[in-house]
């Protein structure tokens, strides 16, 4: 076993009970989708513990520390992903 299996089993673990067993997936194209989808989400806006609460790769510019502005939610699967950004003044 190499640390790439354990890497690579955590995250269909977290794929399977964040996405997949929520979703009843009729076929392939379906699940490409979902699957694409739910990647971008995972590396682009999910904060990560080992990163200090940061994704993977962050959105340009990161997280911001404007105090004051609108926070807005952008649902993603139907609303079964919530992604929390601050709205422009």
């Amino acid at each position: 076993m190499s640390i790439a299996n354990a890497y690579t089993e955590r995250f269909v673990r977290t794929v399977r009970a964040e996405c997949l067993d929520w979703l009843l997936i009729l076929g392939p194209r379906q699940l490409d989708r979902v699957l694409r989808v739910f990647i971008e989400h995972y590396n682009s806006e999910r904060p990560h513990r080992a990163l200090g609460r940061l994704p993977p790769a962050p959105a340009a510019g990161g997280r911001s520390q404007i105090v004051g502005t609108a926070v807005k939610r952008r649902d993603r699967l139907g609303g079964l992903v919530h992604e929390y950004y601050r709205a422009a003044a």
